[in-house]
């Protein structure tokens, strides 16, 4: 049974001058680069931190400590030289998203470097990219009538955009063609909280304030299907690395874990309270969710719900293999090589904690290889025993 997870570091807004610094203080959002090389978050008041990665466990303790005014400039360095970067945003900010340039169209072409780009959903609507290296601002994206609440960057760096905003829609944007927007999606009919780009960049899914999450066709930008099955707003979903698996976590306290080429509901993980003898409350509420995601080798879940506890799942079992205590948490995220994971909360604070590292097995190995590029229906017409069809398509749970 892995460890419980531990807190190594705390990463706190600094407080600005004015006397409401509570208010607009939420960390809604959290990220890091897909190299992990730089973590960012919407630490409120406006601002994004930057900090390049790896910090030292001392360093992330001080960084803690350290307390701001709000637009401080380059404060910590980490090694190779990069400084922490504050950026101004101007609007309240709620989506984060990073992406690789690649160095044949990106801005630093003529010197045949590739850049790191941070896309950052805005309380108006905009979507603004940032070069992180300089903190330029690159553009400036408009079209969305309301706050900009999620962000997802297309895995194969082609630097295509997909955003989802209140305004009910969700917007595709080709940042390799000056931010171009390609297309609107509708069909949601709330505010849209959270979109997610399958790995394999086959599919998008989208959660709204709905019982059902919506499956998208990144390539003809059509809806695929509905995934009916939550009796309460979906509120957040991930696809699992090899894009043979998507979760979706709602306010009915339950994550689903579906087969998305099927439609089909592989299992439920139920948010039973910790001390259920001791829980008198009968309000579903408390166990809400608001996070889910994969870590990086597809073998475990990570949750935040309402009822103050980090929840981490294995794959294979129906109740979570570990709990850490966190307070008003709103998002979580691990790190691209695994081993710890970052939470946001409505303090405005980021966490850390760590997270179980386990060695793949090589039957997981080979299953994540061939799920890469095989549908679930391609398994299923192989010429191979039944059991191993199970296996290759998470039926063995």
């Amino acid at each position: 049974c892995p460890e419980e997870p531990v807190l190594l570091a705390e990463l706190k807004p600094g407080r600005p001058q004015q006397s409401d610094w509570k208010s607009s203080c939420e960390t809604w959002s959290v990220a890091f680069s897909p190299d992990g090389a730089w973590f960012a978050w919407s630490q409120g008041h406006c601002l994004v931190k930057l900090i390049p990665w790896p910090l030292e466990e001392a360093e992330l303790c001080r960084a803690s400590e350290r307390k701001g005014h709000g637009g401080g400039k380059a404060e910590a360095r980490s090694r190779g030289g990069a400084k922490e970067k504050t950026l101004e945003c101007g609007q309240i900010v709620w989506g984060l998203a990073f992406s690789a340039w690649p160095a044949a169209g990106g801005p630093d072409a003529a010197a045949g470097l590739s850049c790191l780009v941070l896309a950052t959903g805005l309380n108006d609507g905009q979507i603004k990219v940032w070069e992180v290296q300089t903190g330029h601002l690159l553009f400036s994206l408009l079209g969305h009538q309301d706050v900009v609440r999620d962000l997802s960057f297309a895995p194969n760096g082609s630097l295509i955009l997909v955003s989802a905003s209140r305004d009910r829609t969700l917007r595709v944007w080709d940042l390799s063609k000056d931010g171009r927007q390609v297309q609107v999606l509708t069909g949601h009919m709330q505010w849209v909280y959270c979109c997610s780009i399958s790995p394999d960049c086959s599919m998008l899914c989208s959660a709204a304030g709905e019982k059902s999450a919506l499956l998208w066709s990144m390539r003809s930008y059509t809806l695929i299907r509905r995934l009916e099955g939550h009796q309460s707003s979906v509120v957040s979903c991930d696809f699992s690395p090899d894009s043979a698996l998507l979760v979706t976590a709602s306010y009915d306290t339950c994550v689903i874990m579906w087969d998305p080429y099927t439609g089909e509901q592989l299992r439920t993980l139920r948010h039973v309270p910790l001390h259920s003898a001791l829980d008198y409350s009968s309000d579903v509420h408390t166990s809400s969710l608001r996070s889910v995601c994969f870590s990086p080798e597809g073998l475990y879940l990570a949750t935040v719900a309402d009822d103050r506890l980090l929840r981490i799942w294995a794959l294979e079992l129906r109740s979570p293999v570990a709990f850490a205590p966190m307070t008003n948490g709103l998002c979580c995220m691990y790190f691209p090589h695994g081993g710890f994971i970052a939470t946001g909360t409505r303090d405005g604070h980021v966490q850390f904690w760590t997270a179980p590292r386990v060695l793949s097995s090589l039957k997981h190995l080979c299953r994540k290889a061939l799920r890469t590029f095989l549908t679930t229906y391609q398994v299923l017409a192989l010429p191979i025993p039944r059991k191993l069809k199970e296996f290759l398509t998470y039926r063995t749970f």
